[in-house]
């Protein structure tokens, strides 16, 4: 099966690429975190004559209703620029729980006015302990816990209260959301709701992971600049062999979680039964490369990589805060320890990765195949 992205796909990503390093360069990013918001509407609506806001949303609602494969590059180049996070959660997380809504839903106008980018959302899932973007937010998806499982609401600002709170990240803006679940802010009941926080915790762990990807290339980059240009004996500490050694391990963390993450796109998108298993590896992968091009990156820079002065402290103190952000390391873990223990008998080897026939059964042993083929490709 050719997995190779599509011309336009790639186009796409060089587009964005070059327009976020014009609009999006660190000294303007830093000159909009120190504001009270922390947020730019001017750079907020240049992303939304992109064509990033509405990439999701259905043709029907205004948007361009592309798939969730096509956020792959895209979302690496997100944080690659350290964008916050109220692009990926209202542009793809929400986008997708709005949309799963039944055709007709009163709630399903919100999608038009994200396309046209004159929505920013909030989404506060169980996974994470905090809401990030509430406080510049103009509706919030929440989630009420029952016996059936978590029910959607949806809320604008002036039904709940927001506490801001403190981040090590200066372009993470969390807070702390109370409000009072109601049949008037309830969207799905408990079963229905169940299913669309679960597909949206998929979708914001792959979010968050594709991210940490890009951020990990971007220290990379940013080290390879420093190491040509700083000197110690008269030569440039590029040129010692130590410091090679540091940078090319990073290259290696970084395409070994490349094609694990793009494996899980592609599972997310085709709904496959071992999706969970998919979504989890590559959340481990992509934050394995994102802490190891940190420690490195910093080892290289000396010290002074940590002061505020220095960029690559914004892209080290994003990559962190992904890390546990829907679902840290212990969460992943176990689930991908369950999908790999799961059954012991089913058909394994590079031929069966892309098998949908084998990971599309409901029985137990083939909902294992590609979590156990995973195995066997890390291994290999």
């Amino acid at each position: 099966m050719d997995f190779t992205f599509s011309e336009d796909q790639a186009a796409f990503r060089d587009s964005v690429s070059r327009f976020l390093m014009t609009e999006a360069a660190p000294e303007m990013l830093r000159d909009i975190w120190e504001t009270e918001s922390g947020r730019s509407p001017e750079l907020w609506a240049k992303i939304a004559e992109q064509g990033l806001m509405g990439l999701s949303v259905p043709e029907d609602d205004g948007g361009m209703g592309m798939a969730d494969i096509d956020w792959a590059l895209l979302l690496q180049e997100v944080g690659y620029y350290s964008l916050p996070d109220s692009l990926t959660d209202t542009a793809y997380v929400a986008v997708g729980m709005l949309a799963a809504l039944p055709a007709g839903h009163a709630a399903r106008a919100w999608l038009s006015k994200i396309a046209e980018g004159s929505c920013r959302v909030a989404v506060g899932h169980p996974l994470n302990l905090h809401v990030a973007d509430a406080a510049q937010a103009d509706l919030l998806l929440l989630p009420h816990a029952t016996a059936a499982g978590q029910e959607l609401h949806l809320l604008t600002p002036d039904q709940c209260t927001v506490t801001a709170l403190n981040s090590i990240d200066a372009s993470r803006r969390l807070s702390k959301v109370e409000w009072t679940a109601s049949d008037a802010t309830r969207v799905l009941d408990g079963a229905q709701g169940q299913k669309v926080w679960d597909q949206a915790g998929e979708r914001g762990a792959l979010a968050a992971a594709a991210q940490m990807l890009g951020l990990a290339q971007r220290m990379l980059d940013l080290s390879v600049d420093y190491v040509a240009q700083r000197k110690q004996f008269d030569k440039a500490i590029g040129s010692f062999q130590a410091v090679q050694h540091h940078l090319a391990d990073i290259v290696t963390k970084i395409e070994f979680a490349k094609p694990v993450l793009y494996r899980a796109f592609y599972a997310l998108q085709h709904g496959e039964a071992d999706l969970a298993v998919r979504i989890s590896h590559a959340k481990l992968q992509c934050s394995e490369a994102s802490w190891f091009a940190s420690r490195n990156s910093l080892q290289v820079h000396g010290a002074m990589g940590y002061t505020w002065e220095v960029d690559l402290q914004m892209f080290m103190k994003r990559a962190w805060v992904l890390d546990s952000a829907w679902g840290d390391k212990a969460f992943h873990s176990a689930r991908l320890t369950q999908g790999l223990l799961r059954s012991p008998n089913a058909p394994v080897g590079p031929g069966a990765t892309f098998d949908r026939e084998a990971t599309s059964c409901s029985s137990q042993s083939q909902q294992a195949a590609a979590a156990i083929n995973i195995a066997e490709e890390v291994v290999a």
